[in-house]
């Protein structure tokens, strides 16, 4: 569920993977391992992409359907 938002989140805002990536400072596949969900997501990223796309970090891990 994580990943499948932060996905689609990216794309609602048309945003590409390198774009993300430079913003959190990682690599673009370390940013595409979080969206497949083959790596875990550290907390300072979690709050870094709640901050970026301006909603709640409960959003961001499924425990919340509202975004703010």
């Amino acid at each position: 569920m994580v990943f499948e938002n932060i996905r689609n989140l990216r794309e609602d805002h048309d945003k590409v993977q390198t774009e993300l990536a430079e913003y959190l400072n990682v690599k673009q596949t370390t940013y595409s391992k979080y969206e497949l969900g083959k790596i875990n997501i550290p907390i300072d990223i979690f709050i870094k992409l709640a901050d970026y796309y301006d909603v709640t970090i409960d959003y961001l891990v499924g425990r919340s359907k509202d975004k703010k």
